[in-house]
Order: C-alpha cells, then sequence, then structure tokens
C-alpha cells in the first residue's frame, strides 16, 4: 500500500509539473511550492462555509480581510489590510473602516466597501457552521441591512448590539468567515439564491496573492498567483499541496525531493530527517488542541462520574512520551498556551485506579459499549487505540468508527457520536474563540443547528456557564478578564464532557532551502506567499 501510493504521489507532482516523473534527489522548480499534507478535511473553499484546517490554509492565502496578520510578525497582532483605517464610535458600538487603495480581485475587479459589506453580510446570511463568529455580535440575517453597511466605495460601518473590546471584534474579523469576496464575480454563479455558495464550493474569488485552478478532492490543491494582487509578488508562483496520508511516503517524497515540505512526519520520521543532509525540521507551537468529547445524548456518557472514569483512564504522559513524542505537549484546558488566561493546570493522570473508583459510583459500573470516531490520521488512530486499550481496563467494550476527515466531521456535527476524538484550532486571537465554542451552548436542541459549537455538537446544555462565557466577552480590564477565563476553565475542567489531552507542536521537515514557511502559530492557518528557496 505504501509503495502505491508512493508512486502515484510521484506521478502526481510529475502530472502537475508538466514533465516525466522525477528522478532520485530532483528538485522542484525554484518558483514553485509543493506541500505533502493531510487535506481529505476540505468540505469548500467558500469563506462564508469553510471551517477545517486544510480549507483556512487555503483561504488564508486566497482572500484578503479588513484586518490580518503579518505572518513574519504574528505576535504585533492584527494590522491593517483591506481596511487602512478604523474608528469607534464614543459609545463604542459603531467601528467605521476606511478601505485601502490598490486592492484587486483576480478578476481584475478593484475591491471596494460593497465588496466587504456583501461578503459579511452573505455570510451573516447562508449562516453556515462558522457563522457565530459574527452572530455573536449580533447581527441576523434580519438586521444586515441596517448593521453592515457601506456608506460608498471607501466606507465601511458596522454597528454592534453592545460595546466589546475593540481587539475582540477586530481579531473576530482575521477569521477564515472574514474573507473578502468578488461580490460581481460570485453573483454571476449565483444559482437557486445561493448567493454563488455552489460556485465558490470549488472556485475562488479573492483578492490575496493566490487563486486555486484546481481541486482534487482527497488528492490535491493547486494554486497559481494572483496576477492582480497587490502586493509584492511572491516568490513562490504556484503552490501545489498534495494529500499524502502516510508519514513514511511524506518522507520519501521529501528524501527523493519531489516536494519541499512535509507536515505530517511521525516522531520516528522526524527523527530520520534530521540526520538526512539537505533536510531540515522547524518547531512551531500551534493552539491546536486535541481531545475527545463525549455525546450527552448518550445515557451513560451523559453520567458525570462515567465522564470523570475515562478522563482517569487516558494515558496523557504515556501518548505524549511515546508515538506523539515531541509533537504534541500534555494540556487539559481549553484555552492554548499562549492565548490570555491560558490555564496551565492538569488535573488529570493516568490512574486506573481512580478511574475504576469514580466508575463504580456512576449508575454504569460495569461500563458499556463505547464507539469512539475518528479520523484516519495516524497519529489520531494511535490516540485512539491508546484509549481503546485503556478503557477497556475498565471493562467498557470499545471500537474505533474511523473515516475521512469530513465523514468524521459530518457525523459529529450530526450529534450522532458516542465519543469524537479529534483536534481544535482557534479561529482568531481572543480567548472567546475557544470558550465561545467549549464552553458556550445557550439552546441545546437539534433544532438551533450550532454546528460550530463544540458543546452543542456533545449536547452539553450549559445555560448558566454561557452567561459566564458571554460576560468574559464585555470586561475591558484584561487581568479582570483573565481571571474570569481561569475560573472557566476550572469549572470546565472539572464538570464538561471534554476530555483535552495535549496541545500540538508542529514539527515541518523541509528541504534545507526552504525558508520563511510560518504554519501559522497559535493564531491563524499557513502563509505561502513569504516563502523563498
Amino acid at each position: 500500500m505504501k509503495t502505491s501510493r508512493s508512486f502515484r504521489a510521484a506521478a502526481l507532482t510529475a502530472v502537475l509539473l508538466g514533465s516525466v516523473a522525477l528522478p532520485a534527489m530532483a528538485e522542484t522548480p525554484p518558483n514553485m511550492l509543493v506541500i505533502a499534507n493531510r487535506i481529505d478535511d476540505i468540505k469548500t473553499f467558500d469563506p462564508a462555509e469553510s471551517f477545517e484546517f486544510a480549507g483556512a490554509d487555503v483561504s488564508r492565502n486566497v482572500y484578503e480581510k479588513l484586518v490580518n496578520f503579518d505572518p513574519l510578525d504574528l505576535e504585533a497582532g492584527f494590522e491593517p489590510q483591506l481596511a487602512e483605517s478604523w474608528e469607534i464610535s464614543e459609545d463604542g458600538t459603531e467601528i467605521t473602516f476606511t478601505m485601502a487603495e490598490g486592492h484587486v480581485f483576480a478578476s481584475g475587479n478593484p475591491v471596494t466597501a460593497k465588496d466587504a459589506e456583501f461578503s459579511l453580510r452573505r455570510a451573516v446570511i447562508l449562516n453556515k457552521t462558522p457563522s457565530f463568529i459574527l452572530t455573536q455580535f449580533g447581527f441576523t440575517p434580519e438586521n444586515v441591512e441596517e448593521t453592515i453597511v457601506a456608506t460608498d466605495d471607501k466606507t465601511l460601518v458596522i454597528k454592534l448590539d453592545q460595546k466589546y473590546a475593540v481587539s475582540f471584534v477586530l481579531n473576530c474579523l482575521t477569521a477564515t468567515i472574514g474573507g473578502i469576496v468578488d461580490m460581481a464575480t460570485v453573483m454571476e454563479h449565483e444559482t437557486d439564491g445561493d448567493m454563488g455558495a455552489e460556485w465558490l464550493r470549488t472556485n475562488t474569488a479573492g483578492s490575496g496573492p493566490y487563486k486555486v485552478v484546481d481541486w482534487k478532492p482527497n488528492e490535491s490543491v493547486l494554486m497559481d498567483l494572483n496576477p492582480n494582487f497587490g502586493g509584492e509578488k511572491p516568490a513562490m508562483e504556484r503552490v501545489i499541496v498534495q494529500h499524502i496520508q502516510e508519514s513514511a511516503t511524506q518522507r520519501l517524497q521529501l528524501e527523493r525531493g519531489d516536494i519541499d515540505i512535509a507536515r505530517n512526519l511521525s516522531p520516528e520520521d522526524i527523527a530520520a530527517v534530521k540526520e538526512t543532509d539537505g533536510l531540515q525540521v522547524v518547531d512551531e507551537l500551534k493552539g491546536r488542541l486535541m481531545y475527545w468529547s463525549a455525546n450527552q445524548k448518550n445515557e451513560m456518557l451523559s453520567d458525570p462520574k462515567v465522564v470523570e472514569a475515562l478522563k482517569w483512564a487516558t494515558d496523557y504522559a504515556g501518548m505524549s512520551g511515546s508515538f506523539l513524542n515531541g509533537q504534541y505537549t500534555v494540556h487539559q484546558a481549553f484555552l492554548p498556551l499562549t492565548f490570555l488566561g491560558a490555564l496551565e493546570d492538569k488535573p488529570f493522570s493516568y490512574d486506573i485506579e481512580k478511574a475504576k473508583a469514580a466508575l463504580a459510583e456512576s449508575g454504569f459500573p460495569d461500563c458499556g459499549t463505547i464507539e469512539i470516531s475518528v479520523r484516519d490520521a495516524q497519529e489520531r488512530i494511535d490516540i485512539a487505540q491508546s484509549l481503546q486499550n485503556t478503557w477497556s481496563q475498565l471493562g467498557c467494550d470499545v471500537s474505533l468508527i474511523v473515516g475521512t476527515g469530513a465523514q468524521t466531521l459530518d457525523r459529529y456535527r450530526a450529534r450522532e457520536h458516542d465519543i469524537y476524538l479529534g483536534a481544535w484550532g482557534p479561529d482568531y486571537p481572543d480567548p472567546n474563540t475557544n470558550a465561545g465554542t467549549f464552553a458556550y451552548n445557550p439552546e441545546n436542541s437539534d433544532e438551533a443547528g450550532a454546528t460550530g459549537l463544540l458543546a452543542w455538537r456533545n449536547a452539553w446544555g450549559i445555560p448558566e456557564m454561557s452567561e459566564k462565557t458571554l460576560a468574559a466577552v464585555t470586561e475591558n480590564d484584561t487581568e479582570a478578564r483573565k481571571e474570569m477565563y481561569l475560573a472557566l476553565q476550572k469549572e470546565h475542567q472539572t464538570v464538561s464532557p471534554f476530555g483535552i489531552m495535549f496541545q500540538q507542536i508542529e514539527q515541518h521537515a523541509m528541504r534545507d532551502n526552504v525558508q520563511n514557511f510560518i504554519s501559522g502559530g497559535a493564531t491563524t492557518a499557513a502563509s505561502y506567499w513569504v516563502v523563498t528557496k
């Protein structure tokens, strides 16, 4: 199987390069970046709907936003992009953006405030999974014509339902859903009132450095330069992201020179790369958390003592010290390190006796059947198998339901899982990005359809905790706000159906001539336009 997939990967590269299969120790062209990554979670390129890791990488390189991050200085925070400046009303409820000059869509149409108005209104009206990032400010399909308004081609006014910390609002606009689309081009492809959603699923209409020219689901994404990009011309004129599942295959392609970057190598393959001439490894702390969660529709898993038992029966140190070594550090709170108020407490460790005692106090002392829904990715399968092993020691009958990234997410968002094992990454660099999904679910009915909220996906109704989460976003005193998030996480660790286990340290294996590859740290997605060779 590995040999077959390796051959297909090399053949794909050869086709995309327009040449025959590459020989051993080949090099990709100097103006082309070829990346191996798992991209089977991509469902759409539409910034109003895209809410998956690999899709966010594409969006960051295709769509500009009102404010964004400099990939070479992420610690500086957001900065102007499509908006050159903004003003805040005296009562703090209106933000007026003045658009910058020189930004042009791939179609050749100039970017105007009307495009920004259309894009933000559209995201609210379509009400797809990530829409809560905008609707939390009071925007609704019914009021967007009054609350998101372009007064002319240079000026956009957004009206909030109450005063928020300005940094919180602007950080939210750096999320994927903040991508500004070409209104004219999108509406040319509208079908049955979908505001171009079906077309944008497989096409792009942005003003960023690149445009998507080809996508083969579960195989590859091909991006070329946006010929009208208003910034400095990127050195990489073409970017190819190949879906290569196995670590060994990615490493082989990297060693052969068929790819420039491998993003999913195991610790063993990373160790080998470090000893190979011509290759390098760069560590980058990500905001991505690895966790499991228990569906509260399941009677057994809604018992707090059962969930507590599963937390004690998780071998955190054993996993991070073996097959996750160097790539995940133990972390047990919903805010990742580097975020305001991140809690470093780790109250749970692997203790099978405490796990058995907790289970004995539950209504299900003999445990029962548990299905773990997990994406077909090696480290996740390894984690799932570890849980299967240790939870089975409690008498649980544990099985794995393995699927592609998209299949597993569909099951999760439909609340059809027992246990979901997966990852979550921040959408914007404010603590509410995770608090607002792990600890917020004011309406728990199936009809609410709040698929962007992890608490809702797990049918965990928490009206009181939701109020605490809302209170934290309106607190302007930074130290007080920090304390609110610390308290919220401590409560969450105790009562939630989430078993948060690890924070990712992404290890990028690259050819040693690759420079400035930034996968986004804890705040954003990957940036290709700054890469040089």
